[in-house]
């Protein structure tokens, strides 16, 4: 009998030692992770975003209870209003008769800003600021108007241009009159101004001033001396008046009824009686 011996890849056993068969490949001990480490960790990311929301939510709404239940214990009754600022055309007691039905509020109660708007209301006051001071006192600052002008024959122009009309228009008649448009007020202020400064070296003041509708200015100085002045150039047409003026005219003032500088290169004069039994009632200088 014969044998044939035939070799199989793969199936060759790997010899035995000690009687035990040899694992194949390297081996190597994987410790095994805890339990905690493998699972999903939650998103707190969220919780995180409402947690601040939440507890302001729950601080305001506790200040707001604690604040209602100590108001009743620190909120006092008005003890004192005090009116600062010069006063001169006005008193404090008809600024205290005016806010009196304010007083009558407690101290977080009172209505500053109604008490506010009632005493600019009042002709002479300008502005007006009032303000709580703790424990139970309001103070009232106040500033007047500045008359510079009177606007017309029935109000007064501040240092502003704006009008106000106090009831004693009578006191001030020696104050400047100014005529014009209504929406033109502070335009003849700002005129009134430039005109009064360039006037004064030369020794006048004005008396009356007035834009009327078709721009035209007209001036009346304390001395009774008429300026007609036209409608533009009028700072050139005032510098023009003081050179020939101080040359040709100073002499005559009080015999000077009216100047007429709407001419481009001179003036005309108007006397009140002729310098001469031949002079002309205008003369023209160049």
């Amino acid at each position: 009998m014969s044998a044939v011996l035939r070799h199989q890849p793969g199936s060759t056993r790997a010899p035995l030692r000690g009687g035990k068969p040899v694992p194949r490949g390297a081996s190597r001990m994987v410790a095994k992770e805890p339990i905690s480490l493998r699972l999903p960790k939650p998103n707190l990311s969220v919780f995180k975003r409402l947690t601040w929301p939440l507890l302001l939510l729950v601080l305001g709404f506790g200040g707001y209870e604690l604040g209602q239940r100590l108001l009743p214990y620190a909120d006092r009754p008005i003890a004192r209003i005090s009116v600062e600022g010069d006063l001169s055309y006005i008193s404090q007691q008809a600024v205290q008769q005016r806010i009196a039905p304010f007083v009558s509020a407690s101290f977080f109660s009172v209505d500053l800003l109604g008490m506010r708007k009632e005493l600019e209301q009042m002709p002479w006051i300008a502005n007006a600021e009032v303000r709580r001071v703790w424990p139970d006192q309001v103070l009232v600052r106040l500033e007047e108007q500045l008359p510079i002008a009177r606007w017309g024959d029935e109000a007064l122009l501040n240092n502003q241009g704006d009008a106000f009309a106090p009831k004693e228009l009578n006191h001030y008649e020696n104050l400047p009159q100014l005529y014009g448009p209504k929406r033109a007020q502070q335009q003849v202020m700002q005129q009134y101004q430039v005109f009064s400064q360039m006037l004064r070296p030369m020794g006048f003041s004005i008396a009356r001033l007035e834009l009327r509708e078709r721009g035209s200015w007209f001036l009346t100085t304390n001395q009774g001396i008429e300026l007609l002045l036209g409608r533009d150039h009028l700072v050139e047409k005032i510098r023009r008046f003081d050179a020939i003026y101080d040359k040709a005219l100073k002499e005559q003032q009080t015999n000077i009824a009216r100047i007429d500088l709407r001419y481009a290169n001179g003036l005309a004069v108007a006397w009140r009686e002729p310098v001469a039994p031949t002079a002309a009632d205008t003369a023209v200088v160049q």
